[in-house]
């Protein structure tokens, strides 16, 4: 496959002018410096992305795998680094689902987050206290962020979609002390009230304290506190070892409780202002949006790697094509967007618009395109390309997750870059594909791995190490196999084809769903699928494809033959699927990435696991229902 953008000016670069710096003017080079020089390389990393270090660090990296120690010695607030910049720039722009708009400079920001600081140490809040944080993103979910590491606590960022139980959960896990909520906001025009669940939600988990943003006005009951109301005098930042941590993000497991991954100060903070600056060209005064939920990675990674890089972070709490299909792009226009983050299945849903509500707007202030989540099929990639960057602007293509606290993949803008792949390894991460030896390969699918210890990488699952140990390190020892399946070609590009555990193995043939789906999805019919493996007598696993249609179309026998043949004629007659059901939605979480494992489940017949996360439960009894009759 050929790349479809090319760099026009790379020198201009933030990468480009710290690669010359250091010496060097090829990415190769740059990287290896980056992965067999980790202690030049963070110290360089240092001059260029100024933290304020209140007791400078020994050695960078000391340790391999699985619990390493990064910055030995070193003592900070990653709240300095995010505060740092003039005061008069803009640091934080809101804009609600209703269209109230808020914005705070960064002298604002500074105060109020001194503020709220002070308010919760008046409320009991100290070092390592756990603080949940349960709101949709907005001007207060980022002051209660700093907030928390200001006083050395530990933020629980939740996702607002949440019920009382999935919420409570985490929180009990944790042993939080104070949960921070949002009375309720605006979803496609309706009120969703989330008070009432956090009562609830307290007295499941024993949490101490409900602090509540009245975002809605809703009435508190005694003993709980207006976030309004907080006042007091602020301690200075506290001074937090390096390794000392901050956040806990809960991911969703199959099976058991959430994962509770342990975040820094000088890891999650640091490697999303490093892959801003590096792989997405952020700089001071460039407007990042970034279309996620506090409780997703990208929310916090967003919010903290903007205001270290001195950009403006602009929040958005609504839908994306709420009340109409115009509603992303007119904020792009009215916000001067210069960063714009969509996950694939975002564009997917966008498609069916039409060009029309993109080009009434005024796009020219975007500067990159982002993409996160979960592989492209190419007509959603090159519509994105071609419809809003106007097949100029790059689309940085972004793979890692929140056990990462970024990417291990991501797409450099000095190289050409492909359609739906990833054009370099991340700084300071040295990666290959293994195949089922363990051996790097190149040319063939494998497990994505990284063979070395990176500031950002969790310190671990909060109070379940051999979980850890299990989810990553087990089928190779000392090497981090992160769980994707991915293939290198032979000019180093690299591309994800979905969770190896979604990986499909047909007669012996591996195949990664999003192959599968985006075969099928080159029917007009088609506006998106999910493909699944299911066991079978002969060829010990069958392709089952979950198609939805796009309007004007029909489900019929005839139809899903025809899906079925576009497929084999892509893949080969042996990767035919042997059903193709039709299901009005896909089970999908509120940042658009399709939940395959619960698929199958459902499919089976099997307990889904979590689903806590899901924005639309009902399309798992959808799936229920079309298995039955399929």
């Amino acid at each position: 496959m050929e790349p479809v953008w090319y760099p026009k000016e790379p020198e201009g670069t933030r990468l480009y002018r710290f690669m010359a710096a250091l010496g060097f003017e090829d990415y190769g080079a740059f990287h290896r410096y980056s992965v067999e020089a980790p202690e030049d390389f963070y110290r360089a990393l240092f001059n260029h992305l100024p933290f304020p270090w209140r007791t400078p660090y020994g050695k960078a990296i000391e340790g391999g795998f699985p619990f390493p120690k990064f910055f030995v010695g070193g003592r900070l607030n990653l709240v300095e680094a995010a505060l740092d910049h003039p005061k008069e720039a803009l640091a934080l722009i809101h804009e609600t689902e209703d269209g109230h708009l808020r914005a705070l400079t960064y002298e604002e920001l500074r105060r109020e987050v001194a503020r709220v600081a002070a308010g919760l140490r008046a409320l009991g809040v100290g070092r390592q206290d756990r603080v949940g944080i349960w709101m949709p993103m907005g001007l207060e979910a980022a002051t209660l962020l700093l907030a928390a590491s200001w006083l050395g606590a530990i933020a629980i960022p939740i996702f607002s979609g949440y019920a009382a139980e999935a919420a409570a959960v985490r929180l009990k896990d944790a042993g939080a002390k104070l949960l921070a909520v949002q009375d309720g906001f605006f979803r496609r025009g309706r009120r969703v009230e989330l008070l009432p669940e956090a009562r609830k939600t307290q007295a499941l988990s024993g949490t101490e304290k409900l602090l509540v943003v009245q975002r809605l006005g809703l009435p508190l009951e005694a003993g709980e506190v207006a976030y309004e109301a907080l006042s007091g005098e602020a301690p200075p930042p506290e001074a937090m070892e390096s390794m000392a941590p901050f956040m806990l993000i809960y991911t969703s497991g199959t099976t058991g409780r959430p994962k509770g991954t342990v975040h820094y100060h000088a890891g999650f903070p640091l490697k999303a202002a490093l892959d801003l600056a590096l792989f997405f060209d952020l700089r001071e005064g460039d407007r990042l949006f970034w279309f996620t939920d506090l409780g997703w990675m990208m929310g916090p990674w967003a919010i903290l790697g903007g205001l270290i890089l001195g950009g403006t972070v602009f929040l958005y709490d609504g839908a994306p094509d709420h009340p109409g299909p115009e509603r992303l792009w007119r904020m792009v226009e009215a916000h001067r967007i210069t960063h714009l983050g969509l996950s694939p299945t975002l564009v997917r849903a966008l498609i069916p618009f039409g060009e029309e509500p993109v080009r009434a707007f005024d796009r020219s202030s975007l500067r990159v395109l982002g993409s996160t989540g979960e592989p492209w099929n190419l007509e959603a990639y090159l519509w994105f390309f071609r419809v809003v960057g106007e097949e100029a602007l790059p689309i940085v293509n972004y793979s890692g997750g929140t056990e990462v606290s970024g990417g291990i993949l991501g797409n450099v803008l000095v190289r050409p870059i492909k359609p739906m792949g990833f054009n370099a390894p991340a700084p300071g991460i040295r990666v290959a594909v293994l195949d089922e030896a363990g051996k790097p390969v190149r040319g063939k699918v494998g497990e994505l791995a990284v063979l070395n210890p990176w500031p950002g990488m969790t310190k671990g699952f909060w109070q379940d190490e051999a979980r850890y140990l299990e989810t990553y390190f087990a089928k190779v020892p000392g090497v981090w196999v992160h769980g994707d399946l991915a293939l290198e070609d032979e000019e180093g590009h690299f591309f994800i084809l979905g969770r190896s555990d979604d990986t499909l193995k047909v007669a012996g043939k591996r195949v990664g769903p999003a192959e599968v789906e985006t075969a099928a999805t080159r029917h007009p019919a088609l506006r998106e699928a999910a493909a699944i493996g299911v066991p079978h007598p002969v060829k010990g696993e069958a392709i089952v494809l979950f198609a939805v249609l796009r309007p004007g179309f029909a489900p019929s026998p005839a139809l899903a033959e025809e899906v079925a043949e576009r497929v084999a004629e892509a893949l080969g007659k042996p990767l035919r699927p042997e059903k193709v059901l039709f299901v009005p939605d896909l089970p999908k979480t509120r940042n658009a990435k399709v939940m395959r494992r619960v698929i199958r489940a459902a499919f089976l017949g099997q307990d889904p696991g979590d689903l806590s996360a899901l924005e639309n439960p009902e399309a798992v009894a959808a799936i229920r229902e079309a298995a039955q009759g399929g």
